[in-house]
């Protein structure tokens, strides 16, 4: 019977710990309309380097589509 027990016991930890990443809260609707707020606002943390960022890579993006319309161009 203790034997029993002591299995039962390791199963339980066992779906304990496995369970506890599922609890990770998503953020609610009433999170994500502030979060989209304070971005359009400019009110996030660190905004200044944010936006230059997300600034730096529409630039590499645009960078790259000039590039492979320029490999198109001269191959054809």
């Amino acid at each position: 019977m203790k034997m029993k027990l002591s299995y039962l016991y390791m199963l339980v930890i066992a779906a304990t710990i496995l369970m506890l990443p599922a609890c990770n809260q998503s953020q609610t609707g009433g999170e994500k309309v502030m979060d989209n707020v304070d971005d359009a606002l400019d009110r996030r943390p660190g905004e200044k380097i944010l936006d230059a960022t997300e600034d730096a890579g529409d630039k590499i993006k645009e960078i790259g589509k000039d590039a492979k319309e320029n490999v198109k161009d001269a191959t054809n």
